[in-house]
């Protein structure tokens, strides 16, 4: 840990600018500024990922590093930032980390094979509101990895599921359903990342406030798929 002043900061900044103004004064003099990771700064990429103060992205729920603001804490304080600490997560430098393990994740089944030729018009296919919205709600999952920083067990299954849950629900996902649920849980448990115990606190730390019913319904289907095995329903999925 290195202790660095932070001095003539507004209460208006975000967390990142903060940063940014000490990285200038250390430029300023000469020093090696501090590496961390950062794109589109309006809580859609999700790559703002830093541990504040104990907490994933900060004191305020439903918010990412990019999105909190100075004044969210006190004149004088000093706030502890670490990078994501976890085994599937190994640090590059400083506050980066390489969470290329989301990526393997999403390509052992994260996605949906569609034929070639025009999309179909939207309203061919007849999707209830409460379905949609269930779906929509998984889908606002940015891979930022705070669910693993903040689970005890290093679990990637809020995340996983959340990848599950929305293509599951649609009828686009179907064919391929509980052949995705396998694979992706599979790979999930090949980059290390912990078992899920329900503690909860991945759904406290995400900031787009995904709910842990999404771990559920993944399970859900890995039973049905792995249960299914012997009796040729996965091939059929496939």
């Amino acid at each position: 840990m290195v202790e660095y002043d932070a001095g003539d900061i507004g209460p208006d900044m975000s967390f990142l600018e903060m940063l940014d103004v000490v990285n200038e004064r250390l430029m300023e003099r000469g020093e090696v500024p501090i590496a961390f990771d950062h794109d589109c700064r309006e809580g859609i990429c999700g790559s703002c990922s830093l541990m504040i103060n104990g907490v994933a992205h900060g004191p305020e729920r439903g918010t990412a590093t990019c999105q909190l603001h100075m004044r969210s804490f006190a004149d004088g304080d000093t706030i502890s930032v670490e990078p994501w600490r976890a085994r599937a997560f190994p640090i590059v430098k400083d506050l980066v980390v390489d969470r290329g393990a989301f990526d393997r994740i999403i390509q052992a089944g994260g996605y949906i094979t569609a034929p070639t030729g025009s999309a179909r018009d939207a309203n061919t296919i007849l999707i209830s509101k409460d379905t949609v919205d269930t779906a929509m709600d998984a889908a606002q999952c940015i891979a930022c990895g705070a669910c693993v920083a903040a689970c005890p067990n290093g679990s990637a299954s809020l995340f996983t599921a959340s990848k599950i849950t929305h293509l599951s629900l649609l009828p686009q996902g179907q064919p391929e359903r509980y052949g995705r649920a396998l694979r992706m849980v599979a790979q999930m448990d090949i980059e290390h990342f912990g078992g899920c115990t329900l503690y909860g606190e991945c759904q406290e730390a995400c900031p787009k406030e995904i709910s842990i019913d999404t771990i559920t319904r993944m399970n859900r289907d890995f039973l049905r798929a792995t249960l299914s095995q012997g009796h040729g329903a996965i091939a059929r999925a496939e």
